[in-house]
């Protein structure tokens, strides 16, 4: 190519040159290229959100008109507001079960699955993972039936076996954060049970004939082969529990709304409580951006402790 150019006039040199410089920077750039829609929805519909929600956090705003500067007068409030507390107890409550009970639970079921010899595995594993695809107000329905304390299934359960009803499931403070507990375990568990069947179904078989070869018992073979082999799939399924619990609506929403006294209320129905029933957006902002710092944070503290991210 230098060659060749080295026989032409300058100029013919210089437009070639001219030309192989801008097909490099016409290729430097098709990446960024590509890449950029993803970065505009990004910024769109992440970025520009959160930035006005910090920006109306520190404003009075009743949804028209033009906000009224009022600095970290609603994160005071939060602080001293007790049904905002509740709800911060109520939402740990419900990440908790969903950590240390449907996790593990899920981690059962899929082991059990996941056995030689089972029959029909197929029906179990469709029966397990039908509550993810019911609508949450058919969820609602139906457990508001079981939950009756008249005619529900629990309470008629509780006569046939032990001679005692009346239960008020939901009416009880105590016993209606119960249910909400119960509801989650019945919808998420078969959720969670899919990702811990995708992983157990990577475990390399050569893993159990070595345990079984050593002797192992099942569950020296669950503890040392099957629960190491399954840690990036067990972090991923704990921090999706953790922010997803921690954004819990729908179901204390349908069931209780919140209630009795605010037993159930949990902080994304305080948010959507305070915007949109009592038009006290700032302050649903303010509340909002407290959920997301302190979720953001306890994610990252997980990350770490769980080693995603980082190589085995």
């Amino acid at each position: 190519m230098t060659t060749a150019l080295a026989g032409q006039n300058p100029s013919t040199r210089d437009r070639a040159g001219e030309t192989d410089t801008a097909r490099r920077r016409k290729q430097s750039w098709a990446p960024y290229l590509f890449i950029s829609p993803f970065y505009l929805l990004y910024v769109l519909f992440m970025l520009v959100p959160v930035v006005v929600s910090l920006w109306l956090s520190l404003t009075e705003w009743v949804g028209l008109g033009t906000p009224h500067w009022v600095g970290l007068r609603n994160y005071r409030l939060l602080a001293t507001d007790i049904s905002f507390h509740r709800a911060l107890g109520n939402t740990a409550v419900f990440v908790l079960v969903a950590v240390c009970v449907v996790v593990p639970l899920a981690l059962l079921i899929a082991q059990a699955l996941n056995t030689r010899g089972l029959r029909v595995r197929d029906l179990w594993r469709t029966a397990y993972f039908v509550p993810v695809v019911v609508s949450p107000i058919l969820v609602a329905l139906i457990f508001g039936l079981v939950f009756d304390r008249q005619f529900g299934l629990a309470n008629s359960v509780l006569r046939a076996l032990f001679g005692t009803g009346g239960v008020d499931w939901l009416g009880d403070p105590s016993l209606a954060k119960v249910s909400i507990a119960l509801v989650m375990l019945w919808r998420w568990t078969g959720y969670l049970t899919v990702f811990f069947l995708a992983g157990l179904q990577n475990v390399p078989r050569e893993l159990y004939e070595s345990a079984s070869l050593d002797g192992a018992g099942r569950l020296r073979t669950f503890t040392n082969v099957t629960l190491p082999a399954l840690k990036p799939v067990t972090a991923f399924v704990v921090v999706t529990s953790f922010i997803g619990a921690a954004q819990i609506f729908e179901e204390p929403y349908l069931l209780t709304g919140g209630g009795p006294a605010e037993s159930t209320l949990s902080v994304t129905m305080f948010i959507y409580r305070a915007a949109f029933q009592r038009q006290q957006f700032g302050y649903a902002a303010a509340a909002a951006v407290v959920l997301f710092v302190v979720v953001f944070g306890l994610s990252q503290l997980v990350n770490r402790l769980l080693g995603i991210g980082r190589a085995s």
